[in-house]
């Protein structure tokens, strides 16, 4: 399972430790994931989302999940978050 974020795209980030005496090793940066369910009010469902926090504090930020993929573009949603988006849409012309 790739460590990226479902709705942000955030992924890893590549750098260096550097030591004392300024000698430079590769290492990775992994984004903080956690396992949350998000609540979405016009669906009247909950969805699981592998998200970053600093995606799960720009979903609050933005008003909730419906809010968030409204305001998303596609490139960085995942699969699954673009099927939840699409039934979002699907049920906003409905009403």
């Amino acid at each position: 399972m790739s460590r990226i974020c479902e709705l942000t795209g955030k992924g890893r980030q590549v750098g260096h430790n550097v030591s004392h005496a300024n000698n430079k090793t590769k290492r990775v940066f992994l984004p903080n994931l956690q396992n949350v369910t998000l609540m979405s009010e016009k669906l009247d469902r909950s969805f699981k989302f592998r998200v970053s926090t600093h995606g799960l504090r720009s979903v609050e930020h933005n008003g909730g999940l419906d809010n968030w993929l409204l305001k998303t573009s596609d490139d960085k949603l995942s699969a699954n978050a673009l099927k939840v988006k699409r039934e979002l849409i699907k049920a906003q012309t409905a009403a």
